[in-house]
């Protein structure tokens, strides 16, 4: 249990709600007083502040003057302030801007390659779909479908979108090697995988420009699981009470 861990944050770093930290402090004061707790030198909270790009000014000011994305950087500095090997996160990105996610996204790339444990819960899915191994689709708090992330999405594929500088000359050697071709807008929509695709254009010598699977990705694959669930509860309709003696 994590309330049995010495020292827990050395060992479990978590960002659940960014809103949550002390608005009287400055960011400088919040990890402070959190790396001493957990017996850290100061200059490990100079350190974090660099890694979540939190500059020096800007850790002077109380965290009630910071916007949502400059609180979750700070929430995120706190998650690894104490060098864990695991860090659950709970919409990381929340409140970044497009920098924000791309530096989120190879923050936590670079965690992982390091050997470290990323729990995280989003619905950003396009991100999620870049940057996990494996998932897990949440409908109404029950598990609906998990593994690995290519098998999940190996379901909403149909086949592969690929454009050549010459589409007929490729819709020809994809014939001759038994896969069945159409046209499908500027491209062809092939039933064959993208890496079968490729191999046989560069075989051909045809050069492509764009290929990609024919599918909807994680963002389809959870709609189809949780369209239900995904509705927007709808209010009830008000009910309307004739006063005594209304007539209809």
């Amino acid at each position: 249990r994590y309330a049995d861990i010495p020292n827990p944050g050395r060992h479990v770093g978590v960002l659940l709600d960014a809103s949550a930290q002390h608005a009287g402090r400055t960011g400088r004061e919040v990890l402070a007083l959190s790396a001493a707790t957990m017996g850290l030198p100061t200059s490990r909270v100079d350190e974090m502040l660099d890694t979540v790009g939190l500059a020096r000014s800007e850790a002077k000011r109380r965290v009630k003057n910071y916007s949502l994305g400059m609180r979750q950087r700070l929430g995120i500095a706190s998650a690894l302030l104490g060098d864990p090997s695991v860090l659950i996160l709970d919409e990381p990105a929340n409140g970044l801007d497009p920098a924000g996610i791309r530096w989120m996204r190879d923050l936590l790339r670079s965690y992982a390659a390091r050997g470290g444990t990323v729990l995280l819960s989003s619905h950003l899915l396009n991100e999620v779909e870049q940057i996990a191994d494996d998932m897990f689709l949440i409908d109404r708090g029950v598990i609906v479908a998990g593994g690995e992330k290519q098998s999940l999405l190996k379901s909403t594929h149909s086949g592969t979108l690929v454009t050549a500088t010459d589409n007929a000359a490729l819709a020809q050697a994809l014939r001759d090697a038994g896969v069945s071709v159409a046209e499908r807008g500027d491209g062809l929509s092939v039933d064959a995988e993208p890496l079968h695709v490729g191999t046989v254009a560069a075989q051909s010598r045809i050069v492509l420009t764009d290929l990609r699977p024919d599918g909807g990705g994680l963002e389809h694959l959870f709609l189809s699981l949780t369209s239900e669930g995904q509705r927007d509860a709808l209010p009830p309709e008000p009910t309307t009470v004739p006063s005594e003696g209304a007539h209809a």
